[in-house]
């Protein structure tokens, strides 16, 4: 069975990239002995995914390294926070939950419009395809929830549930990472 490295030590990252790409062995990047940081200074998801794609899968002598970057953009912040999602404000996920909440104080939900994109690279170090996932939903006016991280408590869906008030099999159903590693996959079997 081919192997493919996945750039992150996140267990559920890891557990659903395995299922999806069930016809490879995903081994976390920490199971090979690397620790690397690679510096997300691209302009997009794909260009930071793609670079730390290429960049590990060089590193480890051109063995597939898959490598993903994400964030949400709200459409009344003219996308903010984009690719600066996790590094635009220090502190803890509720803590920067609360931040982004207060920035819309005030707005109405049909201007409250939030995307999740995840953005994943496949690379061997000379040939790299890269996909993209998104949901919409919109930005809560409190956090609500107790399933997920990161953003999940103030991500609204459709049907009003927060990502964080519903559970991870749900979720994983309708994830943008889950999208992106369906494309993948696709891409794969070609």
């Amino acid at each position: 069975m081919k192997e493919i490295v996945i750039a992150s030590g996140n267990k559920g990252k890891i557990k659903e990239a395995q299922e999806i790409l069930n016809e490879y062995k995903i081994v976390s990047i920490e199971e090979i002995g690397v620790n690397v940081d690679v510096e997300e200074d691209q302009k997009t998801f794909e260009g930071n995914a793609i670079k730390k794609a290429e960049t590990i899968a060089n590193m480890i002598g051109g063995k597939m390294c898959l490598a993903d970057d994400s964030g949400i953009e709200i459409e009344y912040l003219d996308g903010f926070p984009g690719v600066f999602t996790k590094r635009w404000h220090s502190g803890t996920d509720r803590q920067r939950n609360l931040a982004l909440i207060e920035k819309i104080k005030g707005v109405p939900k049909e201007s409250r419009k939030i995307v999740f994109t995840t953005a994943i690279a496949l690379s061997d170090g000379e040939k790299t395809i890269c996909e993209t996932g998104k949901i919409e939903g919109y930005v809560t006016e409190e956090p609500r929830g107790e399933n997920g991280f990161g953003f999940d408590e103030i991500f609204e869906l459709k049907n009003g549930k927060t990502l964080a008030e519903i559970s991870s099999e749900e979720k994983n159903k309708i994830s943008a990472r889950k999208i992106a590693l369906e494309k993948i996959r696709q891409k794969l079997k070609k």
